[in-house]
């Protein structure tokens, strides 16, 4: 309607690093609130918040009854220790975000960030202070490449071409598919009856990190896509897992109804026992009073373990062989 005032569009003041830091959190959770993320993250409230709001603005992660997911398969690539591949993922997004395609175009033709601000803020109605909305443009363009600095609180938009950003990308997916050929090959002839998203590519990432020498990282991988094994195998055999948290007090419902043989439900205890280490603070024990570091070694073979367990428990269920 005539002279009908449009909402300012809401933007949220972040940074590219924390953007990162809360979509990697997401994506290995698979499903996160807000306080998980504070206490993964190591992050104030209002940083998760913020960091959410620009995520979920750039198209990375969605929000359903509170609980944050991944909204798009690129986040898979933020799990990763390799800088340049998460700039890259980020630029990709970008390219698509209209505050920065348009601040860059403004910043192209007024040479000044500070003039560029507002009028992007002008012109998309943001709901955010100017200082805010050029800190956050800025942060992203000169993470990615997009934008660069020229020094004395000047910045130009990049002539980098994106065909490097999706060339490095595409190595990323070389670099994924090759460890998922490797798990695939570790579980066995029965792989295809695990869900892709939330078993296989986990297992995948798991790997990769633990190659590259992120083995806490690794571990609370594997052991995500462990518990989403045994919560579909828990459906089938019809086992109730209600009340049941983390792997450890999982396997021991399977035991109980006897479901699964004692040794390969003794012996995955040992995963629910790294993954505690891996996933908490300091240990109560008395015996310990300090963080556990996870070696590399146990990364790699928490992994295989893992891929060992799941690859038994399928021949159990299908009636096949005792092996562990």
């Amino acid at each position: 309607m005539k002279g009908e005032r449009v909402m300012p569009r809401a933007f949220s003041h972040s940074t590219a690093e924390l953007v990162v830091q809360i979509v990697d959190a997401v994506n290995v959770k698979g499903g996160a609130d807000s306080s998980f993320l504070e206490t993964f993250c190591d992050l104030s409230g209002d940083q998760v918040a913020n960091a959410l709001g620009l995520a979920e603005d750039l198209g990375l992660v969605s929000n359903v009854a509170s609980q944050y997911e991944p909204a798009t398969v690129l986040t898979r690539f933020f799990s990763t220790p390799r800088e340049e591949q998460k700039a890259a993922v980020l630029r990709v997004v970008l390219e698509t975000y209209q505050p920065f395609i348009v601040f860059r175009e403004r910043l192209d033709a007024t040479n000044s960030a500070d003039t560029a601000a507002q009028q992007t803020k002008s012109l998309l109605e943001l709901d955010a202070h100017r200082e805010e909305v050029k800190d956050t443009l800025i942060s992203l363009g000169t993470y990615t490449g997009a934008i660069s600095i020229q020094g004395g609180g000047r910045y130009t938009a990049s002539t980098n071409p994106l065909g490097n950003e999706l060339q490095d990308l595409a190595a990323a997916c070389e670099d994924l598919a090759a460890s998922e050929a490797r798990i695939r090959l570790q579980i066995g002839e029965r792989v295809n009856q695990l869900d892709r998203e939330e078993v296989l590519v986990p297992l995948s990432r798991a790997l990769l990190k633990a190659k590259n020498n992120h083995p806490a990282d690794a571990v609370m991988e594997a052991a995500n896509a462990l518990e989403s094994f045994l919560a579909r195998l828990a459906k089938r055999m019809g086992v109730g897992l209600a009340g049941a948290t983390g792997i450890t007090q999982k396997l021991d419902r399977f035991r109980s109804g006897n479901h699964l043989p004692k040794k390969i439900v003794e012996a995955a205890r040992y995963l629910g026992q790294l993954r505690t280490a891996a996933d908490h603070g300091v240990d109560v024990d008395p015996d310990v009073g300090a963080v556990w570091r996870i070696q590399q070694t146990s990364g790699l073979q928490y992994v295989y373990v893992a891929c060992s367990m799941i690859s038994a428990c399928l021949e159990r269920e299908a009636g096949g062989e005792f092996i562990i």
